[in-house]
């Protein structure tokens, strides 16, 4: 059976056309960087020098990351356009990951999965204001200063170390999972493939900078969403049509949309779906680096609020394609298993083998997908490249050392760490290898240091009173207890103690003699509680235990006294419980202005 499965994939081997589709977006990202880099210099505009009046709040210190070069090169100066940087707020979290995981997932589990796509558009709401509001009154570098104006330098550095660890452990899935698709479709070596994308993307990243990183994004994702929607309409067209593929669905029970089980236990219900997918995407969206670094590369609050409504009708409708992509998938495969008939090794292998069979056969379509991925993955990549060199130097350097580098060093330093998290993703690719469930694992291990951090901010922004050691006692606690659940899972799911709640699939329609896996049903009784759960809930779990505990420790030790609060610390929604006296400064420079303006 695999040696039937695996002439039929040559007939669909990757031709001229499609070489020449992929290899154009690979010779455009590496352009974009030469651009950026090397030929559009950053024009200085020389302004005549006016007296300016004092504005109504206390002027912020504008980072310059030590000189106006790392400026133009972490921040574009903080002066891009609205389009480019949502394109690149969309890139930042679409990778590889969210397109091969979100396709698998509905085949596997059903389309209550979607429901993911309503938290994403509340969470834009949310992230708009509450938290940029403060991030922009504040004019930060590094949004993990806000944790040492807020709190500690000690709580800043804890925080940014986490979200190194955070942006590494992700680095290898960015780079694995386009590499599986490629060679889905092409028969190059995985590794080869893997090399590639890391050399393209620190090349670009390296040179260009945050100009080169917007600007390639924006393509990418065009190019990614153009990928995606043109295999839903052609495989649509080459399917049997609207009505049967949502009879089918629904008949194999993939077709899921009111799965209202209270239990925790349960992989997709509309509770776990909403509540985890807004923790999850808010606890990324609203203060995770990689997205701070490019609200704060726009000039105005109203600018970043806008990338941010481009960016959320733009990731629901993406995901959105993907889950319905999902549903063609099993339409096509709903009587013959491909994993079960070995023409796939793991369930993220789908997509790329439902592509090469379904639309293989047109010129150029194989090599469109591929490009997509590929672009998804380096313009992730890049992103994180990006954002976690800035983090090295503004919060660690310069905020954990207290040194301050000079322009030549600060270069070095950041172009240095780009190229050596380079070769950590290619490292870890070759653990990545022996794993499966990509969206399942990588929502897991993220969560640990997404959750906690996004509890710190939280508990800053929204809870007044909180203090230094109540931050810090409910950030080690929401730590350890997201830690052991999630490591705990995974070990418990490697040792085989918990039951595949993947939906039945067939094989009656597979050509020879092909038999389902055997599914061993084990007493999950046994299993203790806490590993049974969702990975929904991991998120929301470590973010309410930052916030509890950090609020009630806070408390009994020693609050915050509201009435000498800054209140640009605070978020807006917050404001108006704050006591007057927070507001007096602020109030003050309000009278200088209007004093000012009478004389004038």
């Amino acid at each position: 059976m695999e040696a039937v499965a695996k002439n039929g994939m040559e007939n669909y081997r990757f031709g001229s056309v499609d070489y020449a589709v992929f290899l154009g977006m690979i010779v455009l990202s590496t352009s974009t960087g030469i651009y950026f880099g090397c030929i559009k210099k950053s024009k200085v505009k020389l302004e005549e020098a006016e007296p300016t009046l004092p504005t109504t709040t206390p002027e912020r210190r504008k980072h310059d990351f030590g000189s106006e070069k790392m400026s133009e090169y972490l921040l574009g100066s903080r002066n891009l356009k609205v389009f480019p940087v949502a394109m690149s707020l969309i890139a930042s979290y679409i990778s590889g990951v969210t397109i091969l995981g979100t396709t698998s997932e509905i085949y596997n589990y059903g389309t209550q999965y979607w429901f993911i796509a309503i938290a994403i558009v509340l969470q834009g709401i949310a992230v708009s204001y509450v938290y940029i509001p403060v991030f922009s009154a504040l004019q930060v570098g590094s949004s993990y200063e806000y944790l040492e104006m807020r709190f500690h330098s000690v709580v800043r550095s804890i925080a940014s170390f986490m979200f190194i660890l955070d942006e590494i452990l992700f680095l290898p899935f960015i780079v694995y999972v386009p590499a599986i698709a490629l060679n889905q479709v092409s028969g190059i070596n995985l590794h080869v493939i893997a090399v590639v994308i890391v050399v393209v993307c620190v090349f670009y990243t390296f040179v260009g900078g945050i100009k080169a990183v917007v600007h390639t994004d924006a393509w990418q994702v065009l190019v990614m969403f153009l990928s995606v929607l043109a295999v839903a309409v052609l495989a649509t067209v080459y399917a049997n049509g609207l009505n049967v593929l949502f009879d089918d669905a629904a008949k194999g029970g993939r077709l899921i949309f009111n799965n209202t089980n209270p239990s925790p236990y349960v992989r997709h219900t509309v509770w776990s779906v909403l509540i985890g997918g807004f923790s999850y995407w808010t606890s990324f969206n609203a203060v995770n680096q990689t997205m701070v670094q490019r609200y704060m590369s726009l000039p105005s609050l109203k600018k970043a609020r806008a990338s941010m409504a481009i960016f959320t009708i733009g990731v629901a409708a993406f995901v959105s394609v993907c889950c319905y992509v999902g549903l063609l998938i099993y339409e096509m495969y709903k009587d013959c298993d491909p994993l079960s008939a070995g023409l796939i090794t793991h369930d993220d292998q789908l997509l790329p083998l439902f592509v090469v069979q379904s639309v293989g056969h047109i010129y150029g379509m194989s090599g469109l997908f591929i490009a997509g991925i590929f672009g998804a993955a380096l313009s992730s990549l890049s992103v994180v490249l990006n954002s976690t060199s800035l983090v090295i130097l503004e919060d660690i350097v310069r905020g954990c050392f207290k040194m301050q580098p000079s322009e030549r060093a600060s270069t070095i330093l950041v172009k240095s760490t780009i190229i050596v998290l380079g070769v950590v993703a290619l490292s870890l690719v070759f653990v990545l290898e022996q794993l499966s469930g990509i969206l399942s694992i990588c929502t897991s291990m993220t969560a640990i240091a997404a959750g906690t951090t996004f509890g710190l901010f939280t508990l800053g922004m929204l809870v007044p009173w909180a203090n230094t050691v109540g931050t810090a006692v409910g950030g080690i606690a929401s730590a350890l207890l997201a830690g052991w659940i999630s490591f705990g899972t995974q070990f418990t799911i490697a040792a085989g103690e918990l039951n595949s709640q993947k939906l039945p699939v067939s094989v009656d329609g597979c050509v020879g003699n092909v038999t389902l896996r055997e599914n061993i049903w084990v007493d999950e009784e046994q299993v203790f509680p806490l590993y049974r759960l969702s990975y929904h809930w991991i998120n929301p779990i470590g973010v309410a235990t930052v916030i509890v505990v950090g609020a009630l420790v806070s408390l009994v030790t020693k609050p915050t006294n509201m009435k000498t609060l800054d209140p640009d610390l605070i978020s807006p929604v917050i404001h108006r419980f704050l006591p007057k006296e927070c507001f007096s400064g602020r109030n003050l420079h309000a009278q200088a202005h209007k004093n000012l303006l009478n004389v004038s």
